[in-house]
Protein backbone atom coordinates (compact mmCIF):
# COMPACT_ATOMS: atom_id res chain seq x y z
CA UNK A 1 0.00 0.00 0.00
CA UNK A 2 3.12 2.15 0.73
CA UNK A 3 3.89 1.59 -2.51
CA UNK A 4 0.79 2.40 -4.21
CA UNK A 5 0.66 5.97 -2.30
CA UNK A 6 4.08 6.65 -3.36
CA UNK A 7 3.24 6.18 -6.65
CA UNK A 8 0.30 8.01 -6.88
CA UNK A 9 2.36 10.73 -5.17
CA UNK A 10 5.33 10.61 -7.61
CA UNK A 11 2.90 10.75 -10.78
CA UNK A 12 0.96 13.55 -9.48
CA UNK A 13 3.64 16.14 -8.54
CA UNK A 14 6.20 15.09 -10.66
CA UNK A 15 4.94 13.80 -14.36
CA UNK A 16 5.93 16.33 -17.19
CA UNK A 17 2.56 17.08 -18.69
CA UNK A 18 2.53 19.35 -21.90
CA UNK A 19 1.70 23.18 -21.49
CA UNK A 20 0.95 22.33 -18.00
CA UNK A 21 3.06 23.26 -14.43
CA UNK A 22 4.51 19.98 -12.98
CA UNK A 23 2.40 18.97 -10.26
CA UNK A 24 -0.95 21.17 -11.30
CA UNK A 25 -3.95 20.14 -9.13
CA UNK A 26 -6.49 22.94 -10.93
CA UNK A 27 -9.31 22.31 -13.05
CA UNK A 28 -8.12 24.31 -16.16
CA UNK A 29 -10.79 26.28 -17.99
CA UNK A 30 -11.85 29.59 -16.83
CA UNK A 31 -10.12 29.24 -13.29
CA UNK A 32 -7.07 29.36 -15.15
CA UNK A 33 -6.75 30.98 -18.71
CA UNK A 34 -3.03 30.10 -18.91
CA UNK A 35 -3.37 26.39 -18.45
CA UNK A 36 -6.59 26.13 -19.81
CA UNK A 37 -6.22 22.38 -21.31
CA UNK A 38 -4.42 21.54 -18.04
CA UNK A 39 -7.92 20.05 -16.53
CA UNK A 40 -6.78 17.24 -13.50
CA UNK A 41 -3.12 17.79 -14.26
CA UNK A 42 -1.35 14.69 -14.44
CA UNK A 43 -4.49 12.54 -13.74
CA UNK A 44 -6.57 13.85 -16.93
CA UNK A 45 -3.12 13.64 -18.76
CA UNK A 46 -2.94 9.77 -17.80
CA UNK A 47 -5.97 8.74 -18.55
CA UNK A 48 -6.29 10.78 -22.19
CA UNK A 49 -2.81 9.19 -22.80
CA UNK A 50 -3.82 5.56 -22.01
CA UNK A 51 -7.53 5.50 -22.86
CA UNK A 52 -7.75 8.56 -25.33
CA UNK A 53 -10.45 11.16 -25.25
CA UNK A 54 -12.85 9.28 -26.97
CA UNK A 55 -13.01 6.93 -24.00
CA UNK A 56 -13.22 8.97 -21.19
CA UNK A 57 -16.30 10.55 -19.18
CA UNK A 58 -16.80 13.87 -21.69
CA UNK A 59 -18.85 15.70 -18.96
CA UNK A 60 -16.98 16.23 -15.91
CA UNK A 61 -18.02 18.92 -12.83
CA UNK A 62 -15.73 21.64 -14.37
CA UNK A 63 -17.50 22.07 -17.29
CA UNK A 64 -20.35 23.93 -15.80
CA UNK A 65 -18.54 25.91 -13.69
CA UNK A 66 -15.37 26.62 -15.92
CA UNK A 67 -15.73 25.77 -19.34
CA UNK A 68 -13.25 23.06 -19.98
CA UNK A 69 -12.73 21.75 -23.01
CA UNK A 70 -10.67 19.05 -22.89
CA UNK A 71 -12.82 15.26 -21.73
CA UNK A 72 -11.82 14.10 -17.45
CA UNK A 73 -12.67 10.71 -15.70
CA UNK A 74 -13.44 11.60 -12.26
CA UNK A 75 -12.79 8.19 -11.44
CA UNK A 76 -9.56 7.87 -13.63
CA UNK A 77 -6.52 5.90 -13.37
CA UNK A 78 -4.60 7.21 -10.88
CA UNK A 79 -7.31 7.85 -8.28
CA UNK A 80 -7.71 3.76 -8.37
CA UNK A 81 -4.25 3.78 -6.13
CA UNK A 82 -5.72 6.29 -3.24
CA UNK A 83 -9.43 4.72 -3.19
CA UNK A 84 -7.21 1.51 -2.88
CA UNK A 85 -5.65 2.86 0.27
CA UNK A 86 -9.37 3.50 1.42
CA UNK A 87 -10.27 -0.21 0.85
CA UNK A 88 -7.18 -0.66 2.71
CA UNK A 89 -8.56 1.13 5.28
CA UNK A 90 -12.26 -0.47 5.68
CA UNK A 91 -10.34 -3.65 5.18
CA UNK A 92 -8.75 -2.80 8.88
CA UNK A 93 -12.42 -2.10 10.49
CA UNK A 94 -13.40 -5.41 9.14
CA UNK A 95 -10.18 -7.02 10.84
CA UNK A 96 -10.81 -5.09 13.97
CA UNK A 97 -14.62 -6.75 14.19
CA UNK A 98 -12.64 -9.93 13.24
CA UNK A 99 -9.68 -10.00 15.86
CA UNK A 100 -11.38 -8.11 18.81
CA UNK A 101 -14.82 -9.31 20.87
CA UNK A 102 -14.86 -5.97 23.58
CA UNK A 103 -16.80 -3.11 22.35
CA UNK A 104 -14.50 -0.99 24.31
CA UNK A 105 -11.54 -2.54 22.27
CA UNK A 106 -13.23 -2.10 18.80
CA UNK A 107 -14.51 1.52 19.00
CA UNK A 108 -11.14 2.73 20.87
CA UNK A 109 -8.92 1.06 17.91
CA UNK A 110 -11.80 2.74 15.34
CA UNK A 111 -11.82 6.13 17.11
CA UNK A 112 -7.82 5.38 16.66
CA UNK A 113 -8.07 5.30 12.77
CA UNK A 114 -10.19 8.00 12.74
CA UNK A 115 -7.23 10.60 14.24
CA UNK A 116 -4.33 9.44 12.63
CA UNK A 117 -6.02 9.42 9.22
CA UNK A 118 -8.07 13.18 9.89
CA UNK A 119 -4.93 14.44 11.74
CA UNK A 120 -2.78 13.52 8.22
CA UNK A 121 -5.37 14.84 5.84
CA UNK A 122 -5.58 17.91 7.46
CA UNK A 123 -2.09 18.10 8.02
CA UNK A 124 -1.58 17.96 3.59
CA UNK A 125 -4.65 20.50 3.37
CA UNK A 126 -3.50 22.69 6.10
CA UNK A 127 -7.31 22.59 7.89
CA UNK A 128 -8.69 24.01 4.64
CA UNK A 129 -10.34 22.87 1.64
CA UNK A 130 -8.64 24.24 -1.34
CA UNK A 131 -4.80 25.03 0.69
CA UNK A 132 -1.65 23.21 1.43
CA UNK A 133 0.23 20.90 -0.19
CA UNK A 134 -2.27 18.69 -0.90
CA UNK A 135 -5.93 20.45 -1.32
CA UNK A 136 -9.04 18.06 -0.61
CA UNK A 137 -10.35 17.01 -3.63
CA UNK A 138 -13.14 14.26 -4.92
CA UNK A 139 -12.31 14.67 -8.72
CA UNK A 140 -8.91 13.50 -8.40
CA UNK A 141 -9.45 11.49 -5.56
CA UNK A 142 -6.47 13.68 -3.75
CA UNK A 143 -4.60 11.76 -0.73
CA UNK A 144 -5.97 14.31 1.54
CA UNK A 145 -9.58 13.83 0.58
CA UNK A 146 -8.99 10.10 1.28
CA UNK A 147 -7.71 10.16 4.59
CA UNK A 148 -10.48 12.82 5.78
CA UNK A 149 -12.87 10.89 3.84
CA UNK A 150 -11.71 8.01 6.37
CA UNK A 151 -11.73 10.05 9.19
CA UNK A 152 -15.23 10.40 9.30
CA UNK A 153 -16.48 7.03 7.94
CA UNK A 154 -14.61 5.88 11.17
CA UNK A 155 -16.33 8.22 13.45
CA UNK A 156 -19.28 7.12 11.31
CA UNK A 157 -18.94 3.63 12.01
CA UNK A 158 -17.47 4.36 15.60
CA UNK A 159 -21.65 5.82 16.01
CA UNK A 160 -23.44 3.31 14.19
CA UNK A 161 -21.59 0.36 16.06
CA UNK A 162 -22.88 1.72 19.57
CA UNK A 163 -26.36 2.68 18.41
CA UNK A 164 -26.79 -0.58 16.71
CA UNK A 165 -25.03 -3.21 18.23
CA UNK A 166 -24.05 -2.42 21.48
CA UNK A 167 -26.72 -0.21 22.60
CA UNK A 168 -29.49 -1.73 20.03
CA UNK A 169 -31.50 1.76 20.07
CA UNK A 170 -32.01 1.11 16.36
CA UNK A 171 -31.65 -1.99 13.91
CA UNK A 172 -30.65 0.02 11.05
CA UNK A 173 -33.19 -0.01 9.11
CA UNK A 174 -34.29 1.24 6.81
CA UNK A 175 -31.03 1.94 5.35
CA UNK A 176 -29.38 -2.33 5.64
CA UNK A 177 -32.69 -3.09 3.26
CA UNK A 178 -31.09 -0.74 0.65
CA UNK A 179 -27.37 -2.13 0.73
CA UNK A 180 -28.86 -5.45 1.21
CA UNK A 181 -29.88 -5.09 -2.70
CA UNK A 182 -27.58 -2.01 -3.27
CA UNK A 183 -26.86 -3.15 -7.03
CA UNK A 184 -30.65 -3.37 -7.92
CA UNK A 185 -30.84 0.21 -6.74
CA UNK A 186 -27.82 1.36 -8.46
CA UNK A 187 -28.91 0.29 -11.73
CA UNK A 188 -33.06 1.40 -11.43
CA UNK A 189 -31.24 4.73 -10.39
CA UNK A 190 -29.48 4.98 -13.45
CA UNK A 191 -32.21 3.88 -15.71
CA UNK A 192 -34.88 5.76 -14.11
CA UNK A 193 -33.06 8.90 -13.55
CA UNK A 194 -34.47 11.64 -15.73
CA UNK A 195 -38.15 10.30 -15.15
CA UNK A 196 -40.94 10.36 -13.19
CA UNK A 197 -41.68 9.74 -10.38
CA UNK A 198 -38.47 9.58 -9.79
CA UNK A 199 -36.72 13.25 -11.55
CA UNK A 200 -38.42 16.10 -13.00
CA UNK A 201 -37.62 18.92 -14.35
CA UNK A 202 -37.09 21.83 -11.90
CA UNK A 203 -35.56 24.76 -11.68
CA UNK A 204 -31.60 25.28 -10.35
CA UNK A 205 -32.48 26.89 -6.85
CA UNK A 206 -30.76 24.68 -3.96
CA UNK A 207 -34.76 24.08 -2.68
CA UNK A 208 -36.19 22.79 -6.22
CA UNK A 209 -33.10 20.36 -6.55
CA UNK A 210 -33.02 19.33 -3.51
CA UNK A 211 -36.80 18.14 -3.37
CA UNK A 212 -36.30 16.69 -6.18
CA UNK A 213 -33.50 14.34 -5.05
CA UNK A 214 -35.34 13.57 -1.79
CA UNK A 215 -38.14 12.09 -3.45
CA UNK A 216 -36.19 10.24 -5.48
CA UNK A 217 -33.89 8.92 -2.46
CA UNK A 218 -37.23 8.25 -0.67
CA UNK A 219 -38.71 6.10 -3.51
CA UNK A 220 -35.92 4.15 -3.65
CA UNK A 221 -35.69 3.57 -0.29
CA UNK A 222 -39.60 2.34 -0.35
CA UNK A 223 -38.36 -0.07 -3.07
CA UNK A 224 -35.80 -1.87 -1.56
CA UNK A 225 -38.00 -2.31 1.91
CA UNK A 226 -40.44 -3.87 -0.14
CA UNK A 227 -38.08 -5.75 -2.06
CA UNK A 228 -36.53 -6.91 1.41
CA UNK A 229 -40.24 -7.67 2.48
CA UNK A 230 -40.45 -9.71 -0.45
CA UNK A 231 -36.88 -11.46 -0.42
CA UNK A 232 -36.02 -10.34 -3.17
CA UNK A 233 -31.97 -9.55 -3.95
CA UNK A 234 -30.24 -9.10 -7.39
CA UNK A 235 -26.83 -10.49 -6.79
CA UNK A 236 -23.95 -10.49 -9.13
Amino acid sequence: MVVMVTLHLVLTFWLKVENCPIGYLGPGGLSDMAHYNCTGGATGYIDRYIFTDDHIYQHPTPITVYKTEVPFDPEGLLGTLTSALLCFLGLQAGKILLTYTQNGARVGRFIGWAVATGAIGALLCDGRQNEGWIPLNKNLWSLSFVLVLSCFAFVLLSVCYIIIDVKQWWTGAPFYQVGMNSILVYIGHELCADKLPFQWAASSTHAHQLATDLVGTTLWVLIAVWLHYKKFYLKI
